[in-house]
């Protein structure tokens, strides 16, 4: 599994403006919409299936890493949008510490494995610190995407 297999350079916001997990959520939808990855009026579905998600449990893993998720039957395929926080968010993470890497993504109704499987394999991928420390200096979202991409993927 690639990051870059479930978004593109124009699904990552290089410089997130949000403060805390639920701005950070909401920003990365915006850019899901901007993007037509989910229609307009899908959007407040869509959110309230990953806010009750986040609510029952921070998908702040430590690390400095967020990965909200949702199941929902209003996409095709799974979809993600990537964020950068150079200031940090408060995710309410498991290590209390800030979140500057949010990786949000989304998997159709139903397909329980599937989610699994790409919940574990972003966080494995972005539990390395090289590549977190590559995503954090590189300049843009091109350059984000070309170190995502370039690392073939968890196994």
């Amino acid at each position: 599994m690639n990051l870059g297999d479930i978004f593109g350079p124009e699904q990552i916001i290089a410089e997130m403006k949000a403060a805390n997990r639920w701005e950070a959520i909401d920003e990365l939808l915006t850019n899901l919409i901007s993007t037509g990855k989910i229609k307009p009026e899908h959007r407040e579905s869509i959110a309230a299936v990953i806010k009750k998600r986040e609510t029952s449990m921070s998908t702040g893993i430590g690390f400095g890493v967020g990965i909200p998720h949702a199941s929902t039957d209003l996409i095709p395929e799974v979809i993600g949008a990537f964020g950068r926080s150079k200031l940090g968010v408060n995710f309410d993470a498991l290590d209390n510490q800030p979140v500057s890497l949010v990786m949000l993504f989304l998997v159709p109704l139903g397909q329980f494995q599937k989610h699994l499987h790409t919940l574990a394999g972003i966080a494995k991928t972005l539990h390395r610190k090289e590549l977190r420390q590559a995503i954090e200096s590189a300049p843009d979202a091109a350059a984000i995407y070309t170190v995502i991409k370039g690392q073939g993927g968890a196994k």
